[in-house]
């Protein structure tokens, strides 16, 4: 896989979000649209920083991991906390992408829902940049129905 491909789609994923965060700003962006099991676009952010960490930090590279998946979704913060978070976690992957070798074992076992399918650094890479793109579509989805409720209300 070509890294700076790689990276340019996940670049424009990280991108829409921020963009979807930004245009909503720090409340809007804090905001879950009123639906069951509804996430915010700051909790949705960075649950996705969070699965790159995991998958590529720690399945593929063998950091350990403290993960605590279901609280990615209570979280919140600032729109600028939230840019920062995003800065670092792509200059953390491309610096992950370029010690990575295609051919090694993955470091850590692939969780059990994924296993079968999951097998390879290249299936991870697929996988991490798969669940970017779902989210950032979630995202842009979650935007227009914030949105679209301001706009009723006033």
């Amino acid at each position: 896989m070509k890294t700076d491909e790689y990276l340019y789609f996940v670049d424009r994923a990280f991108d829409g979000m921020l963009s979807a965060s930004t245009k909503l700003g720090d409340a809007g962006a804090n905001t879950a649209p009123p639906l069951p099991g509804a996430n915010s676009v700051w909790a949705i952010t960075y649950h996705c920083c969070a699965l790159v960490e995991f998958w590529v930090g720690h399945i593929v590279l063998g950091r350990e991991s403290n993960r605590d998946r279901e609280s990615e979704f209570g979280a919140s913060g600032t729109v600028a906390e939230l840019a920062r978070m995003v800065a670092e976690q792509r200059t953390r992957l491309a610096e992950d992408l370029a010690a990575v070798d295609p051919s090694a074992r993955l470091a850590h076992a692939v969780p059990e829902k994924y296993r079968g399918d999951v097998v390879s650094v290249d299936g991870v890479l697929l996988h991490v940049l798969e669940e970017l793109a779902q989210h950032h579509g979630q995202i842009e989805i979650t935007r227009d129905l914030l949105l679209s409720a301001s706009e009723e209300a006033r």
